[in-house]
């Protein structure tokens, strides 16, 4: 690896050459600084103020170099390149003010072999004058890569071509001695986190043989910043970066002995590359995810300083449910069980996680932190943090298929989001508001379509979509919804690129399907022909938005927000999965409008309408009318995986395509000059945007578990194989009894409970566990306060319903209609409870 930089035809471009330059400039002061900067870089150098003094000198001296000015005294540069090449060719390197096209050529049109523009970097002035070749040369210097095989790079090269390097690792390449077994491993490992880190698709970066066209070599080394072993990756680097074809040559390669690259050698490259991937990062970037952070942080305000006794209210019952779902997930890795099953609600039966997303893919690994500090913890961070991720993620994506403009993709990435269904899934549905790999699929799927590297982007694309499948399998068919409204729309737009993306498109996607179903096959198994699986979820006739949902305000809108409104428009808090305003869509609109030439524009029209008209369901009706038409949803929903989807959430496809809308516009209006329709336009954007900037998500404090839990006084009534009875047993509508249990240590088993399970012999899918007599007339007295009577024939009824729940205890705590569920509890167990720990029990061992 140590190298030296060699020009084509053999001359060293390094310090030490004493290359001889002669520096032509009328101005004193530049004059000055280039030749102290080539001095200090060991360049012998020679100056001259005017034309005629220019020829002069270099007739006397025979410069290697020429730096000339064009606008000089007596005659100008122009002349002074005609003269001097006539007496004998010698490089010249134009330097001047004048960045005109034809002065350029005219100036390489007399001879000139390099045009730099005031004002220039004196570092990369150096660095051009230190390698002045057609080409450059990389090389070991123990030249383990013989110097006949610079033929074979130049051949490569060809006349269009930015550079060849030697490649060990391609048919052809031919090694005469192996270095040792342990190198080479070294080597490897480091080619393999080159590749991932500097320059993808690259087999071999580290043969020590590697040519440079000399224009793009010098603008490399002179953007270079390291200064040690790593410096020829930043270089590649570079070249990948500006688009510049790199050609891997098979030579003969051998290892030679008494290598100066001792195993140190190998940290310093690693150090290097991570201080190179480190800058790498522009501030820009670094400064949106801060703000996406900041921004989840306020969003989660009310709870997430204090996560194990605040509680979101909108969230109903789901954060009991959530938390529930990490501590059991973190109980059944902590001791090895089965991860798509449990036992401890819904006690016999038990409850099939993989039916119930339980997010896999983030509940195990937040193992350690639930374990270490609880649920409620682990279930704050995992929201705040994959909020703010998601946000990035779709940054990072308008970024690299939409604008590059950073304050347009922050605009844009914080609508996709931050929109007013993402916060409002933010109180309850991690599923929805963790959706990191969404972007990351959607930018994997258009890369295949390049046809560049289809089988490895496929073998990604199907990694990633199984991943997301233990992170939530309803997004996941929403976004291939969305992505299937995209690509129609786009083909529409653009035959031609259809055409030729739809070969590399669907031989990936095989690959993707071959690589995701063997990891999926198992858990999708067990979720819908496992123990308590079921099939579609019922969510009623019409769960679709109305029309007024997608132009209202949502509730959470910091400066518009209506309560009353919203919750008229959607199902409950959680469930407002519309709510974009009318502002933002007549902007949507107007963006469309303007710029509906572009494919891009159209398509992401296409998608966000289509998804919107889709959301509205199997039947629309008309705001203020009874009238009713068939609505677009009723081709889906009797399909398969469709018929469970809550078609309202389809709307959520709206927010990235809107936020991408919305990025182009702004990235165009940055670019005008016109201050009409950049102010007009910029405050267009932000109207539409105020009222979709949310509140703080309400937060109260939390009702203390009682001591009769913490304390573990249970203990005593429960014996293995038995369940604690909370009264009423915990349904989907009051599941507090889930979260005594989690801060019971997951210590007794439920009857009950808030999850999907089956119900009757069709196995339809249904919220809770299938009702019991004595679970139903239990809950009918806590809301009604009315006491049934209770006869012979009840008594037993309960028997036989306690004997199914393997009972050890009934325990009744303090709430609405508590006295009359006390008396009704005495005359099932035919005793009084006793009081103890803040709650009732009735220890049902007594009396057997």
């Amino acid at each position: 690896m140590e190298q030296t930089h060699t020009s084509h035809n053999g001359t060293t471009a390094g310090p030490g050459a004493q290359r001889r330059v002669l520096v032509v400039e009328d101005d004193q002061t530049i004059l000055d600084a280039i030749a102290t900067r080539l001095r200090a870089e060991g360049f012998l150098v020679q100056t001259a103020g005017d034309g005629p003094a220019a020829v002069d000198t270099a007739e006397a001296w025979q410069p290697d170099l020429l730096i000339l000015d064009i606008m000089l005294p007596g005659f100008d540069g122009l002349e002074v390149c005609r003269r001097v090449q006539a007496q004998r060719p010698v490089p010249v390197l134009m330097l001047t003010a004048r960045d005109d096209e034809t002065d350029m050529l005219v100036g390489l049109g007399v001879g000139a072999d390099d045009y730099m523009t005031k004002p220039f970097s004196m570092r990369e002035l150096a660095a051009r004058v230190a390698s002045r070749g057609r080409r450059v040369l990389l090389t070991d210097a123990d030249l383990a890569a013989p110097i006949e095989e610079l033929e074979r790079l130049d051949e490569a090269i060809g006349g269009r071509g930015a550079a060849a390097i030697g490649s060990r690792s391609v048919p052809g390449a031919a090694i005469g001695h192996h270095q040792h077994r342990a190198r080479e491993l070294l080597g490897q490992a480091g080619n393999l986190l080159i590749r991932r880190i500097a320059v993808p698709g690259i087999r071999d970066t580290q043969c020590g043989f590697k040519l440079f066209d000399g224009e793009r070599a010098r603008a490399a080394f002179a953007a270079a910043r390291l200064n040690g072993w790593g410096i020829d990756v930043e270089v590649l680097r570079h070249f990948h970066r500006a688009g510049w074809p790199v050609a891997e040559v098979p030579v003969r390669w051998s290892h030679q002995p008494g290598s100066k690259v001792g195993p140190l050698a190998y940290g310093r490259v690693l150090a290097e590359l991570v201080l190179l991937r480190a800058r790498s990062v522009r501030g820009a970037d670094v400064l949106a995810a801060i703000l996406f952070l900041l921004m989840s942080v306020a969003l989660y305000s009310g709870r997430l300083f204090d996560p194990a006794h605040r509680y979101l209210p909108d969230s109903m019952q789901d954060q009991n449910q959530w938390e529930w779902f990490f501590a059991v997930t973190a109980d059944n890795v902590a001791h090895l069980r089965d991860p798509f099953f449990t036992g401890l609600q819904n006690f016999p039966d038990g409850v099939n996680l993989m039916a119930n997303t339980a997010m896999l893919g983030l509940s195990v690994p937040f193992t350690p932190l639930t374990l270490a500090f609880g649920p409620a913890v682990s279930l704050s961070v995992c929201m705040a943090v994959g909020l703010a991720a998601t946000a990035a993620a779709w940054y990072w994506l308008i970024v690299r298929r939409v604008t590059a403009h950073r304050g347009a993709a922050v605009v844009g990435a914080a609508l996709a989001a931050f929109a007013p269904p993402m916060v409002s899934h933010a109180n309850a549905h991690p599923n929805f508001v963790v959706l990191f790999m969404i972007p990351l699929i959607i930018d994997r799927a258009l890369r295949l379509c390049t046809g560049a590297r289809v089988r490895r982007d496929g073998i990604v694309l199907g990694l990633m979509t199984a991943y997301q499948v233990f992170l939530g399998e309803e997004p996941l068919l929403l976004a291939a919804l969305g992505m299937t409204l995209f690509a129609a729309a786009y083909g529409a737009a653009r035959p031609d690129v259809a055409r030729a993306a739809r070969r590399p498109l669907l031989t990936g996607l095989l690959y993707a399907v071959a690589v995701c179903l063997p990891l999926v096959a198992y858990p999708l198994a067990w979720q819908f022909t496992g123990p308590q699986s079921y099939g579609s979820v019922l969510h009623g006739d019409d769960s679709g938005n109305s029309p007024l949902a997608l132009v209202s305000f949502a509730e959470r809108s910091l400066m518009w927000g209506d309560e009353r409104r919203a919750n008229a428009l959607a199902a409950n808090p959680t469930e407002q999965n519309a709510f974009y305003g009318w502002p933002l869509v007549l902007v949507a609109f107007a963006i469309t409008v303007r710029l509906w030439r572009r494919p891009l524009v159209k398509a992401l029209a296409v998608t966000a309408a289509g998804a919107a008209l889709l959301s509205l369901g199997p039947k629309v009706r008309l705001p203020m009318t009874d009238t009713v038409y068939p609505g677009p949803w009723a081709l889906f929903a009797h399909l398969p995986l469709f018929e469970s989807v809550i078609e309202s959430r389809v709307a959520m496809i709206c927010a990235p395509a809107l936020g991408m809308l919305l990025a182009l516009a702004l990235a165009r209006l940055s670019a005008t000059t016109r201050i009409g329709p950049l102010y007009g336009g910029l405050l267009a954007v932000s109207l539409a945007l105020l009222p979709l900037v949310p509140a703080p998500l309400k937060a109260v404090d939390r009702a203390p578990v009682p001591a009769f839990l913490t304390e573990g006084r249970w203990k005593p009534y429960v014996h293995d194989g038995e369940s604690l009875v909370p009264v009423p047993l915990p349904d989907p509508g009051a599941a507090e009894a889930l979260h005594w249990q989690t801060a019971a240590r997951l210590g007794f088993k439920l009857p009950g409970g808030y999850f999907n399970g089956p119900y009757g012999p069709d196995r339809v899918g249904i919220y809770g566990a299938v009702p019991r007599w004595t679970s139903t007339m239990l809950r009918d007295v806590r809301y009604s306060g009315v006491v049934p009577p209770i006869d012979a024939d009840r008594r037993r009824q309960a028997r036989e319903d306690f004997a199914y729940w393997h009972a050890g205890a009934l325990v009744l705590a303090p709430q609405p209609h508590d006295d009359r569920l006390r008396r009704v509890l005495t005359q099932l167990v035919g005793h009084e409870g006793k009081w103890t720990g803040g709650v009732w029990v009735w220890d049902l061992h007594e009396g057997r």
